[in-house]
């Protein structure tokens, strides 16, 4: 798939998929996965992110994401596009887009940089380096300051770096950077459905989502509605995904840490939907009884809602 293909397939929802693991949480069951991609692609998803964070990329070995985009490449159409997530080491990261380009994927994002000491200029060569690497088309992942404007904007210029996700709560600065880059990218409104209006009147042609692996046709109905500038139902549909959203965001019980809520409460809505979540690898935990009846009632309000 050329880059002028999947960026147009990017402009509507890329879905993050969960990765489905064993009850011990030993083993990946990709036939359940292969199931789940299915019945997404059914529902109408044509766009799939494996092992991004909703993936669990980091707790995943590096045969492992392997392993699951492979599955994603066999289990969707050709009309499908599967952008796998790729991080860490230069080496580990040229090493995976080498294999991702072997197997058929077509396009990685990069995931946001998790080292502990960064210098600018160093980030320039560490992305330069993975796209002189690979024939793929880069997602850029944004979520705090070391991908800065200045830095997306050079990267613009390369002509395999082809979107990026901005996983930033501040409309301002995405604005800004949406006005101010010199390349052609595809912007992605990278915190979901509660904030997919306000970011599609700024510039994002499209949005990541996590709960779409257990509620696909409402957040393919509120993209829908953005698409045709139907605000009043925009809003509408995500008024009702919201509290499962903000659920999401939560720390979770006797954790002081943000958003561990997020990925145990997707793979909890799986589960009530019909798909295969399955338990979360640590540095993650389930979701606590309390959190759990919550989610029940949100996933309910949702499961019976008009779109």
């Amino acid at each position: 798939m050329g880059y002028r293909d999947i960026k147009q397939q990017l402009r509507g929802v890329p879905f993050t998929t969960a990765t489905p693991f064993s009850e011990d949480g030993s083993k990946i069951q990709h036939s359940k996965l292969h199931e789940n991609l299915q019945s997404l692609e059914r529902a109408g998803a044509q766009v799939f992110i494996p092992c991004g964070n909703t993936g669990e990329y980091y707790s995943l070995s590096h045969q492992e994401r392997i392993e699951v985009v492979g599955t994603h490449v066999e289990a969707t159409q050709d009309e499908s596009a599967v952008v796998a997530g790729v991080g860490g080491s230069t080496k580990t990261a040229v090493e995976l887009l080498s294999e991702y380009e072997r197997i058929g994927a077509d396009a990685a994002m990069v995931m946001y940089p998790r080292h502990t000491y960064i210098h600018e200029q160093g980030l320039v060569d560490y992305y330069t380096k993975l796209a002189e690497s690979t024939d793929l088309g880069l997602v850029l992942y944004k979520r705090g300051p070391l991908l800065s404007q200045k830095l997306i904007d050079e990267l613009s210029t390369i002509n395999n770096v082809i979107a990026v996700k901005y996983a930033v709560n501040n409309i301002k600065d995405f604005t800004q950077s949406v006005s101010d880059t010199t390349g052609d990218l595809v912007w992605l409104n990278g915190i979901a459905e509660r904030y997919a209006p306000a970011f599609a009147l700024e510039g994002a042609e499209g949005y990541t989502t996590g709960i779409g692996n257990f509620a696909p046709e409402p957040v393919l109905a509120l993209s829908n509605a953005i698409r045709n500038e139907d605000w009043a139902r925009a809003r509408h549909i995500r008024d009702i995904l919201r509290p499962y959203e903000d659920l999401r965001e939560e720390s979770g019980m006797n954790n002081p840490f943000t958003a561990a809520n997020n990925v145990p409460a997707v793979k909890y809505g799986m589960e009530l939907a019909g798909f295969h979540g399955g338990p979360v690898r640590s540095p993650l935990v389930q979701l606590s009884e309390k959190d759990k009846k919550r989610t029940r009632e949100y996933y309910e309000k949702i499961n019976s809602a008009t779109f």
